[in-house]
């Protein structure tokens, strides 16, 4: 079993900059993609950003330029600094992990997510 915990999110006014991280515990072997999705009110799932083991990474468009994503592997950590915050930035935060565990088993987790708004 894999549990990932995520933390950071909280209230910023518009402008200002959030640091969400996201740690993967249980048993792993390894992680290949690490991301992060967001959900607002009444809207679809999006993917936010995503970053590979080999360190390729991926921007949804309309957070090029403002969010950061990184990694730690040997912590199993990954991050997502959000800079610049708007309030359509507004969501919940969900990390993902793409997890070979030590059984040698595929499996995709998911954090519970944590929420961000931003609003003067």
């Amino acid at each position: 079993q894999v549990e990932l915990v995520e933390s950071g999110g909280g209230l910023v006014q518009p402008g200002g900059s959030l640091r969400l991280s996201c740690a993967a515990s249980g048993s792993i072997l390894v992680i290949n993609d690490m991301g992060w999705y967001r959900q607002a009110p009444g809207k679809q799932r999006e993917t936010v950003a995503v970053k590979t083991s080999e360190g390729t990474t991926n921007y949804a468009e309309s957070v090029k330029g403002r969010f950061t994503i990184s990694r730690d592997n040997a912590k199993n950590t990954v991050y997502l600094q959000m800079n610049s915050l708007k309030p359509e930035d507004t969501a919940v935060y969900y990390c993902v992990a793409d997890v070979v565990s030590l059984d040698s088993e595929y499996a995709e987790y998911w954090g519970q997510g944590t929420q961000v708004t931003v609003s003067s």
